[in-house]
């Protein structure tokens, strides 16, 4: 797997920043975050999150659903087919073995999720590699958790 320029690196930046502004805009005022600081153990919750989902996500969804330039004569069918499955994926866990993570079965969720994804593509077809993508989600993910009040691996594992 390869590293994009720094000129990926930085068009990949300015669609995160992008994504992040959308995503705030619909997640702070819908309620899925709110600024809540759980820093404890955060080198460990990093890690984690970099591994599951951030890797094991951007691999399946990007990795193996986008084509690379010339690869196909339709690109934006299967960027909007890993977009479709990335979105259903986490209806699927919320319904099957993330109990807790009801969260996932909402609109406002689902839409930062497809918010995420749209980044996530566009940064995998544009440089050609998983990387920005895989860094760009597991940030999210662990801000989220780590300064936004979104919920860690044993919340959603928990029934209550």
């Amino acid at each position: 797997m390869t590293l994009p320029d720094l000129t990926g690196w930085a068009w990949c930046g300015m669609v995160a920043a992008v994504a992040l502004g959308l995503i705030a805009a619909v997640a702070f005022p819908l309620g899925i975050a709110h600024w809540r600081p759980a820093l404890p153990g955060w080198p460990l919750r990093l890690a984690k999150v970099m591994i599951v989902p951030a890797f094991t996500e951007e691999l399946v969804f990007r990795g193996l659903l986008i084509p690379g330039h010339g690869e196909s004569r339709r690109p934006g069918l299967w960027i909007a087919c890993g977009l479709l499955l990335f979105v259903a994926w986490h209806v699927v866990e919320a319904l099957t073995f993330l109990p807790g993570a009801h969260l996932f079965l909402t609109v406002p969720f689902l839409e930062c999720a497809l918010i995420l994804g749209a980044a996530c593509a566009l940064m995998r077809y544009r440089t050609g590699s998983l990387w920005p993508a895989v860094v760009f989600h597991g940030l999210t993910v662990f801000l989220w958790q780590a300064a936004f009040g979104g919920p860690d691996v044993a919340q959603l594992l928990s029934k209550a």
